[in-house]
């Protein structure tokens, strides 16, 4: 019994360090989910601080260092285990981000390679710390795992492809086993891990000469909608690279019965990777890998669309509209330019209508359980998806070089027809939103127009028409919808000749005006109460007469000639004479 006990209490007092979990939580809280490896590192060198601080394990004072090791004698707590960690946390975030700053300053690298070898040699140290009676068995295996990762980083930095594959793939086995001996929830965060690794082990096996690696790569990229980390700008240059190697072979590409001859390098890889992506697509598994995929096609198009116009000439009416003098055609390269710009279009029309059949499910969930708190989708956000795909139908009909193509035209006019009868519809429906029931019945009418004509015209056209939505089952929930909104437009009148009375009605008069009425008014005891009109509204009143001397013209005034020439008369001699008294 004593020794039964004895072996109890061993048990018990085993160190126990959730590696992965710790880094984990760790990098997601302070920093890593935005790839900011300089908080990381700031995060990491503020715990080791305060961990010495509180564990009084410090490296002499401000004057002196004194250097101290962690030893198995007390690794009875396990903060001393989470203090090597840290160190090697702190060193590999410090790595990666000089990897960041290294784009612009190949100096750093040599830095990097610095800092990766001194989080190599801590996460050796942990391990072999680890290998003592007092630590459990878990967190022995994790520091194995640890340490594998660390090196295999090291050794792809250091492009030594077979010891870093080897190194992967010891960290690999180690997490699954660890994930099938615990539970699932425990499991997630190991078989995570795992999905991290295992595209840098295809990496290195591809660059040791097994070439079949190279497919499984380029899938796990499409299916995760591009890389991150370490392997993304290495697996993008591989990717470009082999598809050069096979661009080689490529000179021309047939569209709509004429070959063009392909020169550009870069349209070339675009055009031998575009199958890739499509399939990617339709194989994605949810909306945001769908979306990622979706742009990262658009992107590598609006390259290669660049690398065309720059070969075109500078003359803008030849470029537009170059002619050859025999064939009456345009040109090879603005005819390549025409294929890409499709190229582009379609893939942005076929986003736009992923995006809104997506909107109609969340717009179908929310009419069938009415939930609070979050924003929810309105038809209005489907007309904006539909407007921008007409946009580009538009842009379609006048590529150059397909003016007189008459399959073509009467393609994208029936595409139209479908996306105006579905644009359509979702009006009707936000009108039905804000009871407009009128406005909304003769919009569903306008659908059943549009649909009817695409039936009417699909004829040698049905198999262009397969990707679109069915008008047939649009047909249907049209005049379902119009039989309910008839309904609805009943009842609405019916309650509101119940509901209004004149006692409640309000005319907009002022008080002083209305005494003879009851109303109910609530404004009256508001501070916003109409009494009377104020100002005043201006009343007539007779105006001040105006009198006008209309005789003036017809009188004769008496002659004054004569008291004229007596003024002219009286001068100095009759000032002087009325001094002396002499009159004349």
């Amino acid at each position: 019994e004593r020794r039964a006990g004895s072996r109890l209490y061993c048990q018990c007092a085993l160190t126990q360090v959730a590696v992965l979990q710790i880094v984990k939580e760790s990098q997601q809280q302070h920093g890593l989910r935005h790839g900011d490896f300089q908080r990381y590192r700031g995060y990491c060198s503020r715990r080791l601080r305060r961990l010495r601080k509180t564990l009084n394990f410090k490296m002499g004072n401000r004057h002196k260092f004194t250097g101290r090791k962690v030893t198995e004698e007390i690794l009875s707590d396990n903060r001393y285990l989470l203090l090597i960690l840290m160190d090697a946390e702190r060193a590999w975030s410090y790595a990666m981000q000089l990897k960041q700053e290294a784009n612009t300053e190949p100096r750093k690298r040599f830095h990097l390679l610095s800092r990766l070898r001194k989080a190599v040699k801590h996460a050796e140290e942990l391990e072999r710390l680890c290998e003592s009676n007092r630590v459990d068995a878990k967190t022995k295996l994790e520091a194995q795992a640890y340490m594998a990762y660390l090196t295999g980083m090291l050794r792809f930095e250091h492009q030594e492809w077979k010891a870093a594959m080897e190194a992967f793939n010891k960290c690999k086995t180690i997490y699954e086993k660890l994930a099938n001996a615990f539970t699932e929830e425990q499991a997630v965060l190991y078989n995570q891990r795992v999905e991290e690794i295992s595209p840098n082990i295809r990496y290195c096996a591809y660059n040791i000469g097994d070439q079949s690696a190279m497919n499984e790569l380029m899938q796990m990229r499409l299916r995760s909608g591009g890389t991150e980390g370490l392997l993304a700008e290495k697996l993008e240059a591989l990717i470009t690279q082999t598809r050069a190697k096979q661009a080689a072979t490529m000179s021309e590409v047939e569209w709509r019965g004429r070959t063009v001859p392909v020169k550009i390098d870069k349209v070339r890889i675009f055009l031998l990777g575009l199958a890739d992506n499509e399939a990617a697509i339709a194989q994605a598994e949810n909306e945001e890998t769908k979306e990622r995929l979706f742009e990262s096609l658009l992107s590598e198009c609006r390259d290669a669309i660049q690398a065309v116009r720059e070969d075109l000439k500078p003359d803008q009416k030849q470029r537009e509209h170059s002619l050859d003098n025999d064939s009456g055609k345009v040109s090879n390269i603005q005819y390549l330019h025409s294929y890409l710009t499709y190229i582009k279009l379609s893939t942005a029309i076929k986003r736009n209508e992923s995006m809104a059949k997506s909107l109609q499910k969340a717009l179908l969930q929310q009419q069938r359980s009415d939930e609070d708190g979050k924003r929810t989708p309105r038809p209005q956000d489907l007309i904006r998806l539909y407007d921008i795909i007409l946009q580009n139908l538009v842009e379609l009909t006048q590529l150059p070089g397909l003016e007189e193509d008459k399959n073509f035209q009467k393609e994208i006019g029936l595409k139209t027809l479908v996306y105006k009868a579905y644009r359509c519809f979702f009006i009707a429906q936000s009108y039905v939103l804000v009871k407009k029931w009128s406005e909304a019945l003769v919009l569903y009418e306008r659908v059943l127009k549009y649909a009817r004509q695409v039936q009417s015209g699909a004829g040698a056209h049905t198999n262009s028409l397969k990707e679109l939505p069915d008008v047939q089952d649009l047909i249907t929930q049209v005049n379902a919808e119009k039989y309910s909104l008839q309904a609805a437009a009943i009842l609405d009148a019916n309650d509101t000749h119940e509901t209004e009375s004149p006692s409640q009605v309000k005319d907009g008069k002022p008080l002083s005006e209305r005494f003879e009425t009851f109303c109910l008014d609530p404004s009256l005891v508001s501070k916003q109460v109409s009494l009377v009109h104020f100002p005043p509204g201006f009343q007539p009143i007779p105006c001040k007469p105006l009198f006008f001397d209309l005789a003036l013209n017809h009188v004769a005034f008496p002659p004054l000639e004569d008291k004229v020439e007596q003024k002219a008369k009286s001068g100095l001699t009759g000032y002087i004479k009325g001094i002396f008294g002499f009159k004349s």
